[in-house]
């Protein structure tokens, strides 16, 4: 029997106010529905966020290691429900299953950070300019957050968010990908039963239109954080910014690997498939631009052809396959009509370019990896996201036009190279314009301790993971004790 899953509001599970329901689907195996979700309305999102700022009160005076031992609680739940947790997150957005595990890990990995963190929550004390006086500054609560995730890292990516926001003292109101919600469920199931009161945290599932939408013009809600596309980024930033909430936005990205000529091409190649096929290129990380220099350009493409072609499609609870399928029909469309631009705009398709169908294929939305040569900047293969297994090839004659190729975009998220030349490194590390870059490594595989997020259209600045987040949903309060006994003027009295 199909599950009806439910929101999670005021410390209840319930159906949302007009009772509409959509399906949850595989994208590997259409007939396979893992459960029915509430399609839910701006009055669903305010009954959570009254509830919401009802439990901060009492939450934010929790001590913060106390609220560090409960994110620890949730890792240790993760723990015990990992492989669970893993399958469905593969049934639902269809990533091969030893890429789910690592999202899961990723959860549990920033669930402990957390736990650390909580005991370093830092502020500073610094010297006045008059006598018998103390400054200090401490951090507090933005108070009621919204948190708005994609559909491609449904586990990892809500616990870059929520578990910083609750670790800070907020209360969340927490908007799934409507393509994920299953495992955004099991997140706040765990959430709750790790012990974050009942009101302080809220699920609501529904589409962007109307869930999304009243989260960020709500006048109740401090601080927003969205993944997603740059176009609805921007829509955002325009509504929460013009209320003057504090907005957090990680967006989107056009990676660019490069490969020089003394580079140890086996283990690029290793990179290179991997940054641009693993989760079928659905990621904001994913390698989608690959610039190659030109002494090895022809053999390098000849072998990733030739590795491109042995990468096993199916589905992705299959341990022997590489690449699972695209999250939508819609999502394959959008990729087929770039390949079809791109062959217009004068690229050359050296493999893929189709629908992947036969056999169990065809239970799904399957595409072929995919590679194009011959690609020059302006082309819109070349600047445009497409968030697919499509991988532009570019020659570049030395370094700094391999740089200069791999600023050529609007996006600067992550970026690679791969040289055993120590001086082209740190050329790189100084020149690329990215907020981040790997040396001798793929563009994706961030980890859980450090920044995350990019510059120009990829982001407005502040950034995921680490100790970053923290300093996001919480802002700085500055305290003087003067216990002089008089009155001192600053400026005034010390001059």
């Amino acid at each position: 029997m199909t599950r009806e899953y439910q929101n999670y509001i005021a410390g209840e599970w319930c159906e949302s106010e007009n009772g509409r329901r959509y399906d949850n689907v595989n994208p590997a195996d259409h007939s396979d529905i893992i459960g029915t979700f509430p399609r839910s309305t701006a009055g669903d999102v305010d009954r959570a966020v009254a509830a919401a700022r009802e439990a901060f009160n009492d939450w934010r005076l929790v001590p913060a290691p106390v609220r560090g031992e409960i994110m620890k609680r949730a890792g240790d739940l993760m723990v015990e429900r990992k492989e669970e947790i893993s399958r469905v997150m593969t049934r639902e957005m269809g990533k091969v299953i030893a890429e789910t595990r690592g999202d899961t890990q990723e959860g549990i990995d920033t669930a402990y950070y957390a736990f650390g963190e909580a005991r370093r929550m830092f502020g500073k004390t610094v010297p006045s300019e008059l006598p018998n006086k103390y400054n200090m500054t401490t951090r507090i609560p933005l108070g009621v957050v919204g948190a708005i995730c994609p559909w491609n890292f449904p586990m990892a990516i809500p616990t870059w968010k929520l578990f910083p926001a609750l670790t800070s003292g907020n209360t969340v109101i927490f908007k799934s990908a409507s393509d994920t919600p299953a495992t955004a469920t099991t997140f706040v199931e765990i959430l709750v039963e790790a012990g974050v009161p009942a009101k302080a945290i809220s699920i609501v599932h529904g589409g962007g239109g109307e869930v999304g939408e009243a989260i960020i013009s709500h006048p109740d809600i401090n601080g927003i954080s969205f993944t997603g596309s740059s176009a609805v980024g921007k829509r955002i930033n325009s509504v929460a910014g013009g209320e003057l909430k504090r907005v957090s936005l990680e967006l989107g990205g056009k990676n660019a690997q490069i490969v020089m000529d003394d580079a140890n091409l086996e283990l690029a190649l290793d990179g290179v498939l991997w940054g641009a096929f693993g989760t079928t290129g659905q990621r904001c990380t994913a390698t989608s631009r690959l610039i190659l220099h030109k002494s090895i350009h022809d053999k390098f493409l000849k072998m990733l052809v030739a590795a491109a072609k042995d990468l096993k499609l199916g589905n992705g609870l299959d341990e022997s396959v590489d690449v699972g399928p695209v999250i939508n029909a819609g999502a394959r469309d959008q990729i087929h009509e770039y390949v079809q631009i791109g062959q217009k705009e004068g690229a050359r398709l050296v493999v893929g370019g189709k629908f992947a169908i036969g056999g169990d294929l065809d239970k799904g939305t399957f595409y072929q990896p995919t590679i194009f040569s011959e690609v020059v900047p302006g082309m819109r293969i070349h600047d445009e996201e497409i968030f697919g297994p499509v991988l532009s090839v570019i020659m570049a004659n030395d370094l700094t036009e391999a740089i200069d190729i791999l600023n050529a975009t609007e996006y600067g998220l992550s970026s690679s190279i791969y040289t055993q030349r120590i001086d082209d490194a740190f050329t790189a590390m100084r020149d690329i314009q990215a907020g981040i870059t790997y040396i001798n490594g793929p563009t994706i595989g961030a980890e859980c301790h450090m920044p995350f997020g990019g510059c120009k259209s990829t982001g407005n600045g502040h950034r995921e993971g680490g100790y970053a987040p923290y300093e996001f949903f919480s802002e700085p309060k500055t305290i003087y004790v003067d216990y002089s006994g008089k009155l001192q003027r600053a400026q005034i009295d010390n001059r």
